[in-house]
């Protein structure tokens, strides 16, 4: 995996115990999702002003060590698969001092319309993640 973000930890992110709040990985995803996509020349804001948008329909997320406040990490995205109506990225998140894992997940995107029915993503989107 060669894409990376980095994200600082803070305060907000944490819940009572002092660690990242588990759900909040999902919005870490998500922004190096969109990072990925956008070094690829990807624009989700034209995407969605030309009708479509990529939705989640799946996450498997493993848990290994917790973030705290304070911590760099590092989100690893790289495809698995792509079709002609859904996308698989496989993510990593890392510390950024040890490169201790924190979690893994695989999440399946699928390209629908303004309708939020399915549709096929375009095949320059195809080919620029390939």
């Amino acid at each position: 995996m060669n894409d990376r973000i980095d994200i600082k930890i803070y305060y907000e992110d944490t819940d009572c115990g002092g660690v990242v709040y588990y759900a909040n990985y999902l919005g870490y995803l998500e922004r190096a999702r969109t990072e990925y996509l956008e070094n690829r020349g990807v624009s989700m804001v034209r995407l969605m002003a030309e009708g479509f948008s990529f939705v989640v329909v799946h996450v498997d997320i493993s848990y290994s060590l917790p973030a705290k406040y304070g911590d760099i990490i590092s989100v690893y995205s790289e495809i698995e698969n792509a079709t002609k109506a859904t996308i698989t990225f496989n993510h990593k998140v890392v510390k950024e001092q040890s490169d201790d894992i924190i979690a893994t997940a695989s999440v399946r995107l699928a390209c629908v319309g303004n309708n939020m029915k399915p549709r096929r993503i375009n095949s320059d989107i195809l080919r620029a993640l390939r």
